[in-house]
């Protein structure tokens, strides 16, 4: 047979199917996945951490997640509806909610780990940038370290991922980065305004923005912040709201499962049908026979009488 070139017109790019479902659907960049999870041979099957930032329309979630040929493995996770537990309870998608979850998941992950005394990180967050560092103690444990995960987010200056990024830091976690992704850099001076910084890990951005909506626009302010005004928070509380709940993180990090109204398991048993027996299964063909023989005789009956009738007329 001679050769044949394939021409790669369009049928054939409407049939062509790429290797992996999830890159099919653009739901895992494995360019990046790749390099996250590929592990130095030389480590002998330690797991290679990532902190994994994701964002919904209504949460934030940040988990510590390492890779195994069956699939990835959660270590640790948080959620920002978890934040009304510690005061937080309006604008639970925004840059200090995502800070927040980050400090959540790593003081969890240490305090699970033995390492939440050892590794306090930043109690105090001024905003600098100051990597977790091993203890001066030759005997003491390294600090735990894992590296970001974007996903496919974009990882644009001042983005909420990095929010996250800082929080987990400052909660004791050693993540490699820079400054040059967070609020307040300047790219021209390549400096860090700290200042900046810290007035959004406080919600100083959320603050001024409600401050300056009240002023231009009243009507629209109690439209948009109608949960804050409900609950009597103001401009002047979110500080404080945020300073309290970091202290409560710290405090208390563990996951306590939240109280349900029914027993859920308990309500779709029963909607499920339920397994017969081979006895049971048997026992039901043999009444649908049964069911069918007697139905069958009565309508054999019926027209037999039926037929006498018209043999009588």
């Amino acid at each position: 047979m001679p050769f044949v070139k394939k021409i790669k017109s369009g049928a054939y790019f409407s049939r062509f199917q790429v290797k992996y479902r999830r890159r099919r659907e653009g739901k895992t960049d494995y360019y990046a996945r790749k390099r996250l999870i590929s592990q130095a041979k030389n480590k002998y099957n330690a797991p290679k951490y990532r902190l994994v930032v994701r964002f919904t329309n209504r949460e934030v979630i940040v988990q510590i997640v390492y890779a195994r040929i069956q699939g990835d493995f959660v270590l640790t996770a948080a959620r920002s509806k978890e934040l009304p537990r510690y005061g937080i309870n309006h604008g639970l998608t925004n840059w200090t909610a995502a800070y927040a979850t980050g400090l959540l998941c790593a003081r969890r992950a240490l305090t699970k780990l033995g390492l939440a005394d050892k590794y306090e990180g930043q109690a105090e967050p001024d905003g600098t940038i100051s990597l977790t560092e091993a203890l001066d103690d030759e005997d003491a444990p390294r600090p735990f370290k894992c590296y970001l995960d974007v996903g496919l987010k974009r990882t644009s200056t001042g983005s909420r991922v990095f929010a996250a990024l800082k929080g987990a830091s400052d909660g004791g976690v050693y993540i490699p980065h820079n400054e040059k992704r967070f609020p307040g850099f300047d790219p021209e001076a390549k400096e860090l305004d700290a200042e900046v910084l810290k007035k959004y890990i406080f919600g100083g951005h959320v603050a001024e923005y409600m401050e300056s909506l009240e002023e231009e626009d009243d009507e629209r302010f109690k439209k948009q912040f109608s949960t804050y005004l409900a609950d009597g928070v103001g401009s002047e509380d979110i500080e404080e709201i945020f300073t309290n709940a970091y202290a409560a993180i710290r405090e208390d990090p563990t996951f306590k499962p939240t109280e349900k109204t029914k027993d859920w398991k308990a309500e779709s048993l029963k909607h499920k049908p339920k397994r017969l027996t081979l006895a049971e299964r048997k026992a039901r063909i043999a009444a649908k026979i049964e069911a069918f023989k007697t139905t069958a005789g009565a309508a054999v009956e019926a027209a037999e009488e039926e037929d006498e009738e018209e043999d009588e007329e």
